[in-house]
């Protein structure tokens, strides 16, 4: 999603340049480790700071700051240099006022409170950021979106004969699709609670392509190896061969377990192919139940699977949603939709 928001505010415009590699990310809710990062943005402040002496940009824009990943470097650069600055994607928990993240999560709600302008990907997050930030023209939504181009449309049939015939899988029936890392944690889970609902379609017909790798590989295989052959893990797969897939394929299936919204549905949606997901998050941002795909409620084993058998036999629906999908994705949620909210908000940012 980083690389879409540059993207997108370079067609808008800009000249977008990356100020800081520096990860304030910190997963284990240690603040010795806090510390030695708030440590290194302080150095990072002061190199920035003489560089920026003769010429400082015109705004700072920072992306997914939270309280494990707060920025330490944008607020105090915006004060010293006079710049807007605008936030993408943020969160708040106020749960997390006291604990391991409680330095973090003031840093956050310091730089929310800040920000001129703060973008909201899914209506989840709204609550929580709007009483933090009370006036409305500067909490805005900016719906996930995508490059387009990287997804062009295809015929699904050409596009099937052929991948089925380099990878050796038979062409008829409908295909599935899954595409996600496999880390431990959620994505594992994920990837479990599909394979117990798949375990639970085997009198139907139906093939698993599963894109992705990960530490938790071993773990992920062996919960689908009851299933055999119906499913085929493909590894990791570039970018660019993704499309290939989506285009070869029936429905994408993701539990999404905490997923923040899932950009796969969405790149899915682009192609046309309908999703049966988890609602976690902010999936339905991105899979409109009923509409463009399915949603089920969370960690719900069968309804996941009588939501995937109620696709595999009903091909007019999956034809229906799967074209929804496409025209909604293509008319909304492309770069050049995206670049004029997002220029939108950094106008009031800039007033």
């Amino acid at each position: 999603m980083a690389r879409q928001m540059v993207a997108a505010l370079r067609l808008a415009g800009h000249r977008v340049e990356l100020a800081s590699r520096l990860r304030s990310l910190d997963l284990a809710g240690s603040p010795a480790a806090q510390a030695g990062i708030r440590a290194r943005a302080e150095h990072e402040i002061a190199d920035l700071s003489r560089r920026w002496a003769a010429a400082a940009p015109d705004l700072w824009f920072t992306y997914h700051l939270y309280h494990k990943a707060p920025d330490w470097i944008g607020p105090a650069l915006a004060r010293t240099f006079r710049l807007p600055y605008v936030v993408a994607e943020a969160s708040h928990a106020p749960r997390r006022a006291h604990g391991p993240w409680a330095a973090g999560h003031d840093a956050a709600v310091a730089a929310l409170r800040q920000a001129r302008t703060v973008f909201h990907l899914t209506a989840a997050d709204r609550p929580a950021l709007a009483a933090l930030i009370r006036a409305p023209t500067r909490l805005l939504a900016l719906p996930p979106f995508l490059d387009l181009a990287a997804f062009p449309e295809r015929d699904r049939g050409a596009a099937r004969r052929a991948l089925g015939a380099r990878l050796g899988v038979p062409a008829d029936g409908p295909w599935a699709l899954t595409v996600a890392m496999m880390r431990a944690g959620a994505k594992q889970r994920s990837y479990e609670q599909l394979a117990a609902a798949l375990g639970r379609l085997t009198d139907l017909d139906w093939r698993l392509l599963v894109a992705g790798d990960g530490p938790a590989g071993a773990a992920v295989r062996a919960a689908f190896r009851p299933l055999g052959d119906r499913v085929a893990f493909l590894g990791l797969v570039a970018e660019p061969d993704l499309a290939e897939l989506y285009a070869a394929s029936d429905l994408f299936l993701w539990p999404a377990v905490d997923e923040a919204y899932g950009m796969a549905f969405l790149e899915a949606a682009a192609m046309g192919v309908p999703a049966v997901a988890g609602r976690h998050g902010g999936v339905a941002e991105v899979v409109a139940d009923g509409r463009t795909g399915l949603l089920v409620a969370p960690d719900d084993d069968d309804a996941f699977a009588a939501a995937v058998a109620r696709l595999l036999a009903d091909a007019d629906l999956r034809l229906r949603l799967g074209a929804a999908a496409c025209r909604i994705a293509r008319a909304e949620r492309g770069l050049a939709a995206a670049a004029e909210r997002l220029e939108a908000g950094l106008r009031w940012a800039r007033a």
